[in-house]
């Protein structure tokens, strides 16, 4: 009988451990915002994220210029990027925006060639928001993108 009291109880407290580990890595409900911190060609990148039950429920990724207009919606960027590179904003934003979409930790992220550099940064602001969900700190947290890193 004290064996079966003696296991009951070291499996209780394997379970409460096991549990303490996933508070402490578990994103919390709400929406999540990382930017990267300077404009690229006339662009800033950002990811907003919406989390609910520890999952994200929606990704955002896009670009806005200094007037707050979206680069997915820019038709003459498209028009010009999409033959040399093979992809657009408006494709690119969303193909990494659904890898990270019903998600409950951070996924690899997989770049798409012609948009390696919005991958890149992709990648960081994704690594920030999940960390900014984990946390619950709904505060926009900025990044840096490596060009920044590296010249100082």
């Amino acid at each position: 009988m004290k064996k079966y009291i003696l296991t009951g109880v070291c499996l209780i407290f394997i379970l409460i451990m096991g549990g303490c580990g996933d508070t402490q890595t578990k994103m919390q409900d709400g929406t999540y915002t990382a930017q990267m911190s300077d404009y690229s060609f006339g662009w800033k990148e950002y990811v907003t994220i919406t989390v609910k039950n520890g999952c994200i429920i929606s990704t955002e990724f896009n670009a806005e210029n200094a007037s707050g207009f979206i680069k997915s919606w820019d038709n003459a960027y498209m028009k010009n990027m999409r033959p040399a590179t093979g992809t657009y904003p408006n494709e690119y934003t969303r193909y990494y925006a659904a890898q990270l979409t019903g998600q409950s930790t951070l996924p690899e992220i997989d770049c798409l060639s012609g948009a390696s550099n919005s991958g890149k940064n992709f990648k960081k602001l994704s690594q920030a928001v999940v960390e900014q969900s984990i946390k619950g700190d709904s505060s926009i947290v900025y990044v840096e993108s490596a060009q920044e890193q590296s010249e100082e």
